[in-house]
């Protein structure tokens, strides 16, 4: 089905329904995991709009089904309701200059707005998908230590059914093709510790953890792909004069390369082997792990792109470009499935208190979204 001048007139007049959604699910706060006010907010949007069959499983994701059976192949479309800021109280928001100033507004409530409205168009118009069926998801968990849990559920549940998986996200003007995969780990240290005068000479887990960071940061990193590491946060300690007892951090690296995971990963536990050895206890804990991509159809993938590519040349008037980055999209790129992450808006400072989005992007961003969808919709 193409995206005609009909269609272009109905999505440009609902620019401010678009807006007043936009400011409306922004202030609603969404940690990872604690997603159930957007989630019950999003549920009864669409079923208010005429959506049928409209459920929250029990990864906190909301799934509109259309067209779907219970074994004919889907395309997913997706756009992550969590974001990065612990708040659970209303979100702060500005509305000037043009643009919409909010913790998350870009990443991802934006997307989140674009996906609803064109489920939205689909629902009223009751349009039916040209092979299989389309499935709509505003998916949990996607920031951080949420793990891709909501996009894992879906890949459980529908597995080799998904035979394209789109997601609605990132700033700019790019197509994400490529999983960067991560493991991300709390470390603690813990030793025997005491007074600072009295004991003095204990060891203390502060110079030991921080001599775990001097030396995972003494690594060069394998160059097969882009590979990285960080450590974000590190804690411990009692006192001025106390010598530490416990310490720990958060530690994790990343690569679009398999092999240089493997590698990163022999390398940290080569570290954590020698600290051990000095009798003192080392504890290494998996909190998250995200897969690269596999073997996927490189021509089912390239379409992918390609479309992907053309929709936001045609309506954000800007040349895309292709990248990798880590994204709901590890998941069914790992499992083999064509995979692609696209932008719908323009927005900026994602991950800070200052983000903003641009209101003037926004419709063109919806646009992409149509654009996508309507392409598996029966119809001229």
């Amino acid at each position: 089905m193409k995206l005609n001048a009909e269609i272009l007139k109905e999505i440009e007049d609902s620019a401010q329904e678009a807006l007043d959604l936009l400011i409306e699910l922004g202030k609603i706060p969404a940690p990872s995991h604690q997603e159930h006010k957007r989630a019950e907010f999003c549920k009864n949007w669409l079923i208010q709009q005429g959506a049928k069959g409209v459920y929250i499983d029990e990864a906190l994701n909301v799934v509109y089904p259309v067209g779907c059976t219970d074994d004919n192949p889907v395309v997913v479309f997706a756009a992550h309701t969590d974001v990065v800021f612990p708040d659970t109280e209303t979100l702060p928001m500005t509305v000037a200059d043009g643009k919409v100033y909010c913790p998350g507004i870009g990443d991802d409530t934006i997307h989140v707005v674009a996906l609803l409205m064109v489920a939205k168009y689909v629902a009223q118009h009751n349009l039916v998908p040209e092979n299989g069926g389309i499935l709509f998801v505003a998916n949990s968990c996607e920031e951080g230590l949420g793990n891709l849990k909501g996009v894992r559920k879906i890949a459980e549940q529908y597995g080799s059914r998904m035979t394209e998986f789109v997601t609605f996200d990132g700033p700019g003007c790019s197509v994400v093709n490529k999983a960067v995969g991560s493991k991300r780990y709390k470390i603690e240290i813990d030793t025997e510790g005491g007074h600072s005068y009295s004991r003095f000479g204990n060891r203390n887990a502060i110079v030991y953890l921080a001599s775990l960071i001097d030396t995972l940061y003494a690594l060069k990193v394998p160059t097969r792909g882009k590979t990285t590491y960080n450590v974000g946060t590190i804690s411990g300690g009692t006192s001025v004069n106390t010598i530490a007892q416990h310490a720990e951090m958060l530690y994790e690296f990343r690569s679009d390369d398999r092999e240089d995971l493997v590698e990163m990963e022999a390398h940290l536990n080569a570290a954590l082997a020698f600290y051990a050895t000095k009798g003192i206890q080392v504890t290494c804990t998996l909190l998250g792990e995200r897969p690269c991509g596999s073997t996927v159809d490189a021509d089912k993938l390239d379409d992918l792109v390609t479309r992907a590519k053309n929709a936001l040349r045609t309506h954000m008037h800007e040349e895309p470009g292709v990248r990798s980055a880590s994204t709901d999209c590890n998941i069914p790129l790992s499992m083999g499935i064509p995979s692609v992450m696209v932008p719908c808006g323009r927005g900026f400072g994602a991950h800070t208190r200052e983000e903003y989005i641009e209101i003037d992007s926004q419709i063109d961003g919806i646009k992409v979204a149509f654009e996508l969808v309507l392409h598996h919709i029966k119809g001229e």
